[in-house]
């Protein structure tokens, strides 16, 4: 009986002993410098604070884009990080791409057709193209 409280005793030691040596050790492993964090760990630019991508985000989320694409992974249509990758952010292209979004169209993309959406003004589809083609990697 006197053993085995003895080894117990000696364990629970052991373990708070370790237990307060590894947070110490484990806080030293988790801070890390930004500087030393690899480019791929986050994107380049914090899109948050653009304006561009905030509205586009509130109308995308407000429409059903979300129904038929992602931003990564191909749903119906294809993701949005693919059409940012395929169309630079200029003027004809965003012109171009918000009229699709508008009227609708296939071909592009593959034989499935896009919904239009005929309810969407001008400006709003713009602001959803230009937020589609922010998140260009």
């Amino acid at each position: 009986m006197k053993k085995s409280f003895i080894v117990f005793s000696v364990l629970v030691a052991m373990i708070a002993c370790n237990s307060s040596g590894d947070k110490s050790a484990e806080e030293k492993t988790t801070e890390t410098p930004a500087t030393e964090q690899p480019a791929e760990a986050a994107p380049a630019t914090d899109l948050s604070s653009n304006p561009d991508y905030v509205k586009g985000i509130e109308l995308e989320a407000k429409n059903d884009c979300g129904t038929c694409h992602k931003i990564d992974e191909k749903l119906i249509g294809p993701p949005f990080r693919e059409i940012a990758a395929k169309y630079p952010m200029t003027d004809e292209n965003l012109d171009s791409l918000s009229a699709k979004v508008i009227r609708g169209g296939t071909g592009v993309w593959g034989k499935v057709p896009m919904t239009p959406h005929p309810n969407l003004s001008k400006d709003d589809a713009k602001a959803i193209v230009k937020y589609i083609l922010l998140l260009k990697k």
